[in-house]
């Protein structure tokens, strides 16, 4: 199995300079992690994060530091060296934190109550700043590297809003690449896939409108409550009888709102719920068929129905001979042997699926270890996965490709 001591296992000079860079940036970029955990921001409200991320940018030496792209992104230009070329990649870190309580105890827990790094977007960008700082004291590659520092991946889809604003033919950028923390996984150990990754998000509201009255009399209501049972039910069969089994999907109803007494039918009852797909094709087919349930039911009661289902993040799709090209750069990392390259989808979601809608690229996750999940009050990230994730961006630079 990898190894979690300090070697990174590599026979030649590029894996030699990734190894240099862990010992002389990991220290700092743990720092600079902490830094941000006990100062978390939310979606483009990252003011202080983006700041300090500019600041070390300038200080490193960057060609070009750009601020406020995607409202309250930073963008940083470093070009190499050696036998230039016109290659141009982009790698994105996200920024943003959550709205949950920490829990953790650390030393460097969060600052600002109700706000939490627990996803690990301090690990995220501390690893693109520590592989920035190496890469523009050396310079070992040709092309240019693009360093995207991008707000708002929770729910506010801050990557399209900066690929909306022209990120990708302001700066040249030809491919792009992002990683993300994966707990359960051992540390220094890779996953990806040549295909999807993570899946689409969608929303959607329902309300049944009925009519109230005493519990006594029921024949004399038009009961939400019943109706909404049954619009719960017909919602979960689409999943089982309307979509391709082989292809997932995930329908969730999480909220469910009605009356406030014991003895009263109330007059409607309020849902919730989220959708996550694969596929284009299923996407659109749970749609349609939401509603044409929800209608359908309510009717059958004789009662009304309104719904609001709206689209949120696309699924995140890995092009093929971006992957391979990522996916190699992680088994000169650790060896072959720390790498899964058939990994498959989560239904999670994430917004650099519009970035990869809009330039070839891929998408990697990285072993966190055995800790807390991801968006819970507990979890923090785990500093020992920061030397692999700046080596990982050090072979993608360096390396030369065909």
């Amino acid at each position: 199995m990898p190894k979690k001591d300090s070697s990174i296992p590599s026979s030649d000079s590029v894996a030699a300079e990734a190894f240099e860079t862990r010992e002389a940036v990991c220290g700092q970029a743990i720092e600079w992690r902490r830094d941000f955990h006990r100062h978390p921001e939310l979606l483009f409200d990252v003011d202080r994060t983006a700041t300090r991320v500019a600041d070390l940018l300038r200080g490193f030496g960057c060609d070009e530091v750009t601020t406020g792209i995607g409202r309250s992104g930073v963008v940083a230009v470093i070009r190499g060296r050696t036998a230039p070329t016109s290659r141009t990649i982009g790698i994105r870190a996200d920024m943003d934190a959550l709205p949950i309580l920490e829990e953790t105890g650390l030393p460097y827990a969060s600052a600002v109550p109700g706000h939490m790094h627990a996803c690990g977007h301090d690990g995220h960008m501390a690893i693109l700043l520590g592989a920035v700082k190496h890469l523009t004291a050396t310079r070992p590659f040709a092309g240019t590297l693009v360093a995207i520092f991008q707000p708002a991946e929770e729910g506010g889809g801050g990557a399209k809003v900066m690929v909306e604003e022209g990120l990708f033919e302001r700066f040249g950028i030809e491919e792009v690449y992002a990683l993300h923390n994966m707990p359960g996984m051992e540390v220094g150990t890779f996953a990806i896939s040549d295909g999807v990754m993570l899946a689409a998000s969608d929303r959607f509201d329902i309300k049944i409108l009925g009519k109230g009255g005493h519990a006594a009399q029921p024949h004399e209501t038009i009961d939400p409550i019943l109706v909404a049972n049954h619009v719960v039910g017909a919602l979960h069969s689409i999943v089982s009888r309307s979509v391709d089994p082989i292809d997932p999907v995930v329908l969730s109803v999480t909220s469910i709102h009605a009356g406030d007494a014991y003895n009263v039918i109330p007059s409607e009852v309020v849902l919730k719920g989220t959708v996550r797909t694969l596929s284009d094709t299923s996407r659109d087919k749970v749609e349609s068929r939401v509603g044409d349930l929800v209608t359908s039911v309510a009717k059958a009661f004789g009662a009304e129905a309104e719904f609001d289902y709206r689209r949120g993040y696309p699924p995140t799709v890995n092009h093929p001979v971006q992957a391979g090209i990522l996916g190699d750069a992680a088994a000169r990392v650790n060896g072959e042997v720390a790498v899964r390259r058939n990994r498959p989808p989560t239904m999670g979601a994430e917004d650099f699926s519009y970035m990869l809608k809009a330039r070839p690229g891929a998408f990697i996750f990285m072993g966190n270890g055995m800790t807390a999940p991801l968006h819970n009050h507990k979890y923090d990230f785990n500093d020992e996965a920061l030397p692999y994730g700046i080596a990982l961006w050090v072979e993608l630079v360096t390396r030369e490709r065909t």
